[in-house]
């Protein structure tokens, strides 16, 4: 299982990873706004993760991390 971590603050919601993702896991926090007054990017379930980084690979703010 993969661990995926999010610079939360840093996020400016442009939904790339969310497009990126395989699985369909990640979400837009509808029910949160960031320092920067965004919606961020979140994990919905960390446990179907597949450890792929394609999320990673395609926030142009590097702000997600994946460990394998």
């Amino acid at each position: 299982m993969a661990k995926v971590t999010f610079e939360t603050d840093l996020c400016k919601g442009c939904g790339l990873c969310v497009s990126a993702c395989p699985k369909g896991l990640l979400e837009l926090a509808k029910d949160t706004i960031n320092k920067k007054g965004h919606n961020p990017a979140r994990m919905t379930d960390e446990s179907q993760c597949i450890g792929c980084a394609f999320c990673a690979t395609m926030c142009p703010d590097s702000v997600i991390t994946v460990e394998k």
